[in-house]
Protein backbone atom coordinates (compact mmCIF):
# COMPACT_ATOMS: atom_id res chain seq x y z
CA UNK A 1 0.00 0.00 0.00
CA UNK A 2 1.27 3.23 -1.01
CA UNK A 3 0.12 6.09 1.65
CA UNK A 4 2.17 9.19 0.80
CA UNK A 5 1.77 12.85 2.00
CA UNK A 6 2.78 15.47 -1.03
CA UNK A 7 6.42 16.68 -1.46
CA UNK A 8 5.61 20.39 -1.86
CA UNK A 9 5.98 22.05 -5.05
CA UNK A 10 7.14 18.62 -6.41
CA UNK A 11 4.99 15.87 -6.58
CA UNK A 12 1.31 15.46 -5.38
CA UNK A 13 0.28 12.58 -2.77
CA UNK A 14 -1.46 11.00 -5.89
CA UNK A 15 1.56 11.32 -8.11
CA UNK A 16 3.88 9.23 -5.44
CA UNK A 17 1.54 6.86 -5.53
CA UNK A 18 1.50 6.57 -8.69
CA UNK A 19 5.62 6.74 -9.21
CA UNK A 20 5.65 4.19 -6.81
CA UNK A 21 3.01 2.04 -8.52
CA UNK A 22 5.83 2.68 -11.86
CA UNK A 23 8.48 1.53 -10.16
CA UNK A 24 7.72 -1.64 -8.68
CA UNK A 25 5.72 -3.12 -11.75
CA UNK A 26 9.05 -2.72 -13.55
CA UNK A 27 9.93 -6.18 -11.84
CA UNK A 28 7.41 -7.26 -10.02
CA UNK A 29 4.24 -6.98 -12.29
CA UNK A 30 1.76 -8.70 -10.49
CA UNK A 31 2.02 -7.35 -7.29
CA UNK A 32 -1.56 -5.80 -6.12
CA UNK A 33 -0.89 -2.51 -4.97
CA UNK A 34 -3.31 -0.17 -3.69
CA UNK A 35 -3.18 3.67 -3.33
CA UNK A 36 -4.42 6.58 -1.12
CA UNK A 37 -3.76 10.58 -1.17
CA UNK A 38 -3.09 11.67 2.40
CA UNK A 39 -2.50 15.01 4.35
CA UNK A 40 -2.48 16.07 7.09
CA UNK A 41 -5.59 17.82 7.00
CA UNK A 42 -4.43 20.88 5.64
CA UNK A 43 -3.17 21.42 1.83
CA UNK A 44 -4.78 18.56 0.10
CA UNK A 45 -7.30 17.49 2.20
CA UNK A 46 -9.91 17.87 -0.03
CA UNK A 47 -8.35 15.40 -2.85
CA UNK A 48 -7.54 13.21 -0.26
CA UNK A 49 -10.65 12.14 0.86
CA UNK A 50 -12.41 12.99 -2.48
CA UNK A 51 -10.26 10.70 -4.67
CA UNK A 52 -10.74 7.71 -1.84
CA UNK A 53 -13.83 7.83 -1.10
CA UNK A 54 -15.25 8.49 -4.91
CA UNK A 55 -17.15 11.98 -4.21
CA UNK A 56 -17.25 14.77 -6.43
CA UNK A 57 -15.67 18.76 -6.58
CA UNK A 58 -18.08 21.72 -6.07
CA UNK A 59 -16.83 24.90 -7.67
CA UNK A 60 -18.97 28.13 -6.28
CA UNK A 61 -18.24 31.70 -6.10
CA UNK A 62 -17.22 33.14 -2.22
CA UNK A 63 -15.97 36.30 -0.28
CA UNK A 64 -11.76 36.04 -0.23
CA UNK A 65 -10.76 37.18 3.14
CA UNK A 66 -11.13 41.20 1.90
CA UNK A 67 -14.76 40.19 0.87
CA UNK A 68 -13.66 40.24 -3.05
CA UNK A 69 -14.91 37.70 -5.04
CA UNK A 70 -13.06 34.55 -5.90
CA UNK A 71 -13.49 30.91 -7.34
CA UNK A 72 -13.03 28.10 -4.29
CA UNK A 73 -13.96 24.52 -4.38
CA UNK A 74 -15.05 21.80 -1.62
CA UNK A 75 -15.60 18.51 -1.55
CA UNK A 76 -18.96 16.27 -1.25
CA UNK A 77 -18.47 12.27 -0.39
CA UNK A 78 -22.12 10.58 0.43
CA UNK A 79 -23.86 13.54 2.43
CA UNK A 80 -20.46 14.66 3.89
CA UNK A 81 -18.46 17.88 2.56
CA UNK A 82 -15.33 17.94 2.83
CA UNK A 83 -13.72 21.98 3.46
CA UNK A 84 -10.28 23.61 3.16
CA UNK A 85 -10.82 27.16 4.86
CA UNK A 86 -7.72 28.02 3.22
CA UNK A 87 -10.02 27.81 0.04
CA UNK A 88 -11.26 30.80 0.82
CA UNK A 89 -9.85 32.31 3.48
CA UNK A 90 -6.46 31.35 3.28
CA UNK A 91 -2.83 34.07 3.21
CA UNK A 92 -1.71 33.42 -0.18
CA UNK A 93 -4.94 34.68 -1.35
CA UNK A 94 -3.93 38.43 -0.35
CA UNK A 95 -0.85 39.93 -1.82
CA UNK A 96 1.41 40.49 0.80
CA UNK A 97 1.22 44.66 1.02
CA UNK A 98 -2.67 43.95 1.51
CA UNK A 99 -2.27 41.35 4.43
CA UNK A 100 -3.78 42.67 7.53
CA UNK A 101 -5.97 40.61 10.48
CA UNK A 102 -7.51 43.64 11.28
CA UNK A 103 -9.28 43.51 7.85
CA UNK A 104 -9.60 40.36 6.76
CA UNK A 105 -12.35 37.60 7.13
CA UNK A 106 -13.30 33.84 7.43
CA UNK A 107 -16.83 34.81 5.60
CA UNK A 108 -15.97 32.60 2.65
CA UNK A 109 -15.72 29.52 4.41
CA UNK A 110 -19.11 30.12 6.24
CA UNK A 111 -20.38 30.61 2.32
CA UNK A 112 -18.69 27.03 1.63
CA UNK A 113 -20.07 25.71 4.38
CA UNK A 114 -23.26 27.45 4.21
CA UNK A 115 -23.49 25.97 0.12
CA UNK A 116 -22.70 22.34 1.35
CA UNK A 117 -25.42 22.59 4.16
CA UNK A 118 -27.66 23.72 1.79
CA UNK A 119 -26.80 20.90 -0.82
CA UNK A 120 -27.74 17.99 2.31
CA UNK A 121 -24.89 17.66 3.50
CA UNK A 122 -25.22 17.14 7.30
CA UNK A 123 -21.72 16.44 8.41
CA UNK A 124 -18.46 18.72 7.89
CA UNK A 125 -14.90 17.79 7.64
CA UNK A 126 -13.13 21.28 8.05
CA UNK A 127 -9.38 21.65 7.38
CA UNK A 128 -7.50 24.49 8.96
CA UNK A 129 -4.75 26.06 8.20
CA UNK A 130 -2.96 28.65 6.38
CA UNK A 131 -5.48 31.50 7.11
CA UNK A 132 -5.23 35.13 6.56
CA UNK A 133 -7.33 35.56 9.18
CA UNK A 134 -7.53 36.90 13.06
CA UNK A 135 -11.24 36.97 13.51
CA UNK A 136 -12.45 34.77 16.30
CA UNK A 137 -14.73 32.71 13.15
CA UNK A 138 -17.24 35.24 13.02
CA UNK A 139 -17.22 35.88 9.38
CA UNK A 140 -17.66 32.62 9.05
CA UNK A 141 -20.44 32.23 11.75
CA UNK A 142 -21.75 35.58 9.88
CA UNK A 143 -22.27 33.54 6.97
CA UNK A 144 -24.01 30.97 9.12
CA UNK A 145 -26.75 33.01 10.28
CA UNK A 146 -25.22 34.65 13.45
CA UNK A 147 -25.00 38.31 13.99
CA UNK A 148 -22.67 39.90 16.46
CA UNK A 149 -23.64 43.58 17.57
CA UNK A 150 -22.02 46.27 19.11
CA UNK A 151 -23.34 48.12 22.31
CA UNK A 152 -25.56 50.29 20.43
CA UNK A 153 -27.55 47.31 18.71
CA UNK A 154 -25.64 47.30 15.50
CA UNK A 155 -24.28 44.61 13.51
CA UNK A 156 -20.89 44.09 13.26
CA UNK A 157 -18.89 42.55 9.96
CA UNK A 158 -16.71 39.54 10.73
CA UNK A 159 -13.55 40.80 11.14
CA UNK A 160 -10.59 41.15 13.38
CA UNK A 161 -10.56 44.80 14.15
CA UNK A 162 -14.42 44.35 14.85
CA UNK A 163 -13.85 41.77 17.75
CA UNK A 164 -13.11 44.85 20.78
CA UNK A 165 -16.47 46.33 20.03
CA UNK A 166 -18.83 43.12 20.09
CA UNK A 167 -21.39 43.27 23.00
CA UNK A 168 -23.96 41.03 22.11
CA UNK A 169 -24.21 37.82 19.88
CA UNK A 170 -27.44 36.95 17.92
CA UNK A 171 -28.10 33.46 17.14
CA UNK A 172 -32.44 33.79 16.51
CA UNK A 173 -31.27 33.69 12.56
CA UNK A 174 -29.29 30.75 12.40
CA UNK A 175 -31.29 27.75 10.37
CA UNK A 176 -31.92 24.55 12.16
CA UNK A 177 -30.13 22.90 9.25
CA UNK A 178 -26.62 24.54 10.82
CA UNK A 179 -27.28 23.29 14.35
CA UNK A 180 -28.77 19.18 13.35
CA UNK A 181 -25.05 19.50 11.46
CA UNK A 182 -21.95 17.22 12.45
CA UNK A 183 -18.81 19.14 12.30
CA UNK A 184 -15.20 17.98 12.30
CA UNK A 185 -12.12 20.12 12.37
CA UNK A 186 -8.51 19.11 11.31
CA UNK A 187 -6.85 20.89 14.14
CA UNK A 188 -2.80 20.65 14.96
CA UNK A 189 -2.33 23.65 16.45
CA UNK A 190 -2.23 23.35 19.75
CA UNK A 191 -2.69 27.47 21.16
CA UNK A 192 -5.35 28.93 23.19
CA UNK A 193 -8.01 31.34 22.33
CA UNK A 194 -6.25 34.52 23.37
CA UNK A 195 -3.79 34.98 25.59
CA UNK A 196 0.31 35.32 25.13
CA UNK A 197 0.06 32.06 23.15
CA UNK A 198 -3.00 32.68 22.22
CA UNK A 199 -3.97 32.99 18.30
CA UNK A 200 -2.97 37.25 18.15
CA UNK A 201 0.26 36.79 19.95
CA UNK A 202 1.92 33.84 18.17
CA UNK A 203 0.36 33.95 14.55
CA UNK A 204 -1.28 37.55 13.19
CA UNK A 205 2.38 39.09 12.85
CA UNK A 206 2.99 36.80 10.00
CA UNK A 207 -0.27 37.51 8.89
CA UNK A 208 0.75 41.72 8.73
CA UNK A 209 -0.41 43.07 12.22
CA UNK A 210 2.03 45.64 13.29
CA UNK A 211 2.49 45.35 17.16
CA UNK A 212 -0.16 47.03 17.95
CA UNK A 213 -3.11 45.60 16.23
CA UNK A 214 -1.46 42.61 17.80
CA UNK A 215 -2.70 43.51 20.84
CA UNK A 216 -5.85 45.03 19.62
CA UNK A 217 -6.86 41.45 18.34
CA UNK A 218 -6.13 40.15 21.15
CA UNK A 219 -7.92 42.29 23.44
CA UNK A 220 -10.43 41.33 20.90
CA UNK A 221 -10.32 37.85 21.32
CA UNK A 222 -10.37 38.27 24.60
CA UNK A 223 -14.06 40.19 24.72
CA UNK A 224 -15.30 37.91 22.05
CA UNK A 225 -14.87 34.87 24.55
CA UNK A 226 -16.18 36.55 27.39
CA UNK A 227 -19.03 37.08 25.82
CA UNK A 228 -19.11 34.05 24.24
CA UNK A 229 -19.13 32.15 28.04
CA UNK A 230 -21.47 34.33 28.79
CA UNK A 231 -24.03 33.45 26.14
CA UNK A 232 -23.43 29.91 25.94
CA UNK A 233 -21.37 28.91 29.32
CA UNK A 234 -18.20 27.97 27.31
CA UNK A 235 -15.09 29.35 28.16
CA UNK A 236 -12.51 28.93 24.92
CA UNK A 237 -10.34 31.56 26.35
CA UNK A 238 -7.71 28.13 27.30
CA UNK A 239 -8.91 25.41 25.24
CA UNK A 240 -6.28 23.72 23.17
CA UNK A 241 -6.91 24.13 20.11
CA UNK A 242 -8.62 27.38 20.18
CA UNK A 243 -6.73 29.56 18.67
CA UNK A 244 -6.14 27.76 15.40
CA UNK A 245 -6.84 29.80 12.16
CA UNK A 246 -7.18 32.95 14.23
CA UNK A 247 -9.63 31.69 16.54
CA UNK A 248 -11.53 29.51 13.84
CA UNK A 249 -10.97 26.54 16.03
CA UNK A 250 -12.59 28.19 19.20
CA UNK A 251 -16.03 29.42 16.88
CA UNK A 252 -16.21 25.92 15.57
CA UNK A 253 -16.17 24.41 19.38
CA UNK A 254 -17.92 26.93 20.76
CA UNK A 255 -20.96 27.35 18.50
CA UNK A 256 -20.76 24.90 16.12
CA UNK A 257 -19.60 21.76 19.05
CA UNK A 258 -17.21 20.61 16.58
CA UNK A 259 -14.91 17.89 17.25
CA UNK A 260 -11.55 18.82 16.75
CA UNK A 261 -8.62 16.03 15.45
CA UNK A 262 -5.26 15.88 14.78
CA UNK A 263 -5.90 16.41 10.33
CA UNK A 264 -3.99 13.02 10.04
CA UNK A 265 -6.31 11.32 12.10
CA UNK A 266 -9.18 12.94 10.70
CA UNK A 267 -8.18 12.24 7.40
CA UNK A 268 -7.26 8.56 8.04
CA UNK A 269 -10.56 7.97 9.88
CA UNK A 270 -12.57 9.79 6.93
CA UNK A 271 -11.06 7.45 3.75
CA UNK A 272 -11.38 3.74 6.45
CA UNK A 273 -7.95 3.26 5.96
CA UNK A 274 -7.64 0.66 8.41
CA UNK A 275 -9.07 -1.72 6.53
CA UNK A 276 -6.50 -1.18 3.63
CA UNK A 277 -3.67 -1.60 5.61
CA UNK A 278 -5.37 -4.43 7.88
CA UNK A 279 -4.93 -6.46 3.89
CA UNK A 280 -1.40 -5.10 3.51
CA UNK A 281 1.95 -6.89 3.70
CA UNK A 282 3.67 -3.65 3.28
CA UNK A 283 3.31 0.10 3.23
CA UNK A 284 5.02 2.70 1.92
CA UNK A 285 4.64 6.43 3.13
CA UNK A 286 6.67 9.86 3.21
CA UNK A 287 6.94 13.39 3.24
CA UNK A 288 9.15 15.64 1.54
CA UNK A 289 11.06 16.07 4.60
CA UNK A 290 11.27 13.66 6.92
CA UNK A 291 13.52 15.11 10.51
CA UNK A 292 12.30 15.08 14.00
CA UNK A 293 9.42 16.70 13.37
CA UNK A 294 7.75 13.73 11.75
CA UNK A 295 6.70 11.46 14.55
CA UNK A 296 4.89 14.43 16.02
CA UNK A 297 1.75 13.96 14.21
CA UNK A 298 2.73 14.26 10.94
CA UNK A 299 1.16 12.22 7.90
CA UNK A 300 3.89 9.20 7.89
CA UNK A 301 3.57 9.14 11.76
CA UNK A 302 -0.03 9.03 11.49
CA UNK A 303 0.33 6.28 8.69
CA UNK A 304 2.95 4.14 10.85
CA UNK A 305 0.54 4.58 13.93
CA UNK A 306 -2.27 3.19 12.04
CA UNK A 307 0.58 0.15 10.44
CA UNK A 308 2.00 -0.50 14.22
CA UNK A 309 -1.87 -1.68 15.13
CA UNK A 310 -1.79 -4.23 12.99
CA UNK A 311 1.51 -5.20 12.93
CA UNK A 312 2.00 -3.89 9.21
CA UNK A 313 5.71 -3.22 8.46
CA UNK A 314 5.71 0.73 7.49
CA UNK A 315 8.66 2.19 5.59
CA UNK A 316 9.05 6.19 4.86
CA UNK A 317 10.88 7.92 1.97
CA UNK A 318 11.61 11.75 2.08
CA UNK A 319 13.01 14.27 -0.43
CA UNK A 320 15.44 14.47 2.31
CA UNK A 321 15.91 12.49 5.73
CA UNK A 322 17.47 14.26 8.83
CA UNK A 323 18.19 11.18 10.44
CA UNK A 324 17.61 11.68 14.59
CA UNK A 325 17.04 9.55 17.55
CA UNK A 326 13.07 10.41 17.10
CA UNK A 327 13.17 9.00 13.88
CA UNK A 328 15.68 5.79 15.02
CA UNK A 329 13.71 5.28 17.75
CA UNK A 330 9.67 5.83 15.89
CA UNK A 331 9.24 2.78 14.75
CA UNK A 332 9.33 2.59 10.93
CA UNK A 333 10.78 -0.81 9.66
CA UNK A 334 13.28 1.84 7.25
CA UNK A 335 14.08 5.13 6.24
CA UNK A 336 14.94 6.52 2.72
CA UNK A 337 15.73 9.40 1.14
CA UNK A 338 14.84 9.01 -2.43
CA UNK A 339 17.99 11.12 -4.51
CA UNK A 340 20.22 9.01 -6.11
CA UNK A 341 23.29 11.75 -6.38
CA UNK A 342 24.25 14.75 -5.33
CA UNK A 343 22.11 17.87 -7.22
CA UNK A 344 20.94 21.57 -6.72
CA UNK A 345 17.44 21.61 -4.81
CA UNK A 346 15.92 23.07 -8.04
CA UNK A 347 16.84 19.82 -9.76
CA UNK A 348 16.18 17.31 -6.96
CA UNK A 349 11.95 19.01 -7.15
CA UNK A 350 11.83 18.64 -10.88
CA UNK A 351 8.66 16.98 -11.30
CA UNK A 352 10.11 14.25 -13.60
CA UNK A 353 12.98 13.76 -11.67
CA UNK A 354 11.76 13.22 -8.74
CA UNK A 355 9.05 10.73 -10.35
CA UNK A 356 11.84 8.50 -11.39
CA UNK A 357 13.65 8.96 -7.93
CA UNK A 358 9.94 7.64 -5.80
CA UNK A 359 9.98 4.78 -8.51
CA UNK A 360 13.41 3.97 -8.43
CA UNK A 361 13.23 3.85 -4.34
CA UNK A 362 9.84 1.91 -3.89
CA UNK A 363 11.28 -0.43 -6.27
CA UNK A 364 14.35 -1.27 -4.17
CA UNK A 365 12.54 -1.49 -0.95
CA UNK A 366 10.35 -3.96 -2.37
CA UNK A 367 13.13 -5.96 -3.48
CA UNK A 368 14.73 -5.99 0.08
CA UNK A 369 11.26 -6.47 1.26
CA UNK A 370 10.81 -9.80 -0.79
CA UNK A 371 14.52 -11.01 -0.77
CA UNK A 372 14.08 -11.17 3.36
CA UNK A 373 10.64 -13.13 3.47
CA UNK A 374 11.71 -15.83 0.51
Amino acid sequence: MIASDSFKESLSSASIAEAAETGIKRLYPDTEISKFSVSDGGEGLTESIVSALGGQYVNMTVSDPLGRSINAVYGICSGTAVIEMAAASGLPLVAPQERNPMHTTTFGTGELIADAINKGCRKILLGMGGSATCDGGTGMLEALGWRFLDKNGNALHGIGGNLTAIATIDDSGVPDAVKETEFTVACDVRNPFSGPQGASYIFSPQKGANPQEVEQLDRGLTNFAAIIAGKYGTDITSMEGAGAAGGLGGACKAFLNATLKRGIEMVLDAINIDDAISDADLVITGEGKVDSQTPSGKTAAGVLGRCQKHGVPCVAIGGMVAMCDELLHAGFAGIFPILSRPCTLQEAMDESTAFENVARTALQIVSLFNAAHQ
